[in-house]
């Protein structure tokens, strides 16, 4: 069974664009990507696919339940973190953990305890005095502490500093170790390579492309930085080439005895060949429309 299978859902703000036919395959303990700059329709994905927005055409299904019909059996299954946290005033961070799990009739106490101990989260905090990392905190351990079996979480990093970020990404793996799957929506493509096995881009609310991160950044094109003095303009299959006084970087899809023969007539202090990151496909894909 699929986690997430999501068919040409449709979503309009009145007239506005919010996402278009979106069509999407999540495998039931997968970790996955859905990449996208701000404003790109990953938000509404999500809520929309979670039934906090009704949708104007297709349809989502999480673990064979219809988001829409079966919103309550969908939502007591999948720990959800928004972009964007706000919680009661007057409250402490554990009135806000036990709400959410009295919410779910769930005792939580034991996971939420360990949780905000590896996140270094304060308990005894009111909400309103919390920096917005522990905001963020507070949220992540609201998310997790009943041990859903989907874990759908939209932009988490953001005011989380680098440790605390590590110690985020351990849980998941832990979590998706033990059978949990993952949705992870980002603009940080470093995350998604680094945590994901397979990944989707949402440009201007449609997808435009999916696979795993090995075959998104695994196109064949090669990264080559060269230190030295060499004219490249006769290669074939050269793309982004930048070139200044004694060095010269660019894509390269051509024949590689090709790039050898130019490198062994020119004068080469050191070179390397490297496979492009996905950040490079991501902007590939955004700016000039299209793969490498």
């Amino acid at each position: 069974m699929n986690a997430i299978q999501i068919d040409d859902l449709t979503k309009y703000y009145g007239k506005v664009r919010g996402i278009e036919h979106i069509n999407l395959t999540v495998r039931q303990g997968a970790s996955y990507g859905f990449i996208g700059p701000n404003g790109a329709g990953k938000s509404t994905t999500i809520r929309t696919l979670l039934g906090l927005l009704h949708p104007n055409g297709g349809k989502a299904q999480i673990f064979g339940l219809d988001t829409v019909k079966d919103r309550e059996k969908v939502l007591a299954r999948v720990g959800y973190l928004p972009s964007e946290v706000s919680f009661y005033p007057g409250m402490r961070v554990k009135d806000v953990l036990k709400l959410s799990a009295d919410l779910r009739r769930r005792d939580c106490r034991k996971t939420s305890v360990r949780l905000c101990e590896r996140l270094k989260l304060d308990m005894t905090r009111k909400v309103e005095e919390l920096s917005f990392g522990n905001r963020k905190k507070t949220a992540i351990v609201c998310a997790l502490q009943h041990e859903p079996e989907l874990l759908i979480f939209d932009e988490p990093t953001s005011g989380l500093d680098p440790l605390m970020q590590r110690e985020f990404f351990e849980i998941l793996k832990e979590r998706n170790k033990e059978g949990a799957t993952l949705f992870l929506s980002s603009h940080v493509l470093s995350e998604v390579q680094l945590n994901c096995t397979d990944a989707a881009m949402i440009k201007d609310g449609a997808i435009i492309t999916k696979g795993s991160v090995a075959e998104l950044a695994g196109t064949g094109t090669k990264r080559v930085s060269i230190r030295g003095s060499v004219d490249c303009s006769s290669l074939t299959g050269v793309k982004d080439l930048h070139s200044t006084p004694g060095h010269v970087d660019f894509l390269y899809s051509g024949d590689g005895n090709a790039l050898l023969r130019t490198l062994s007539v020119g004068e080469v202090l050191d070179f390397t060949v490297t496979e492009p990151d996905l950040e490079e496909v991501f902007l590939h894909y955004y700016e000039k429309g299209g793969e490498l």
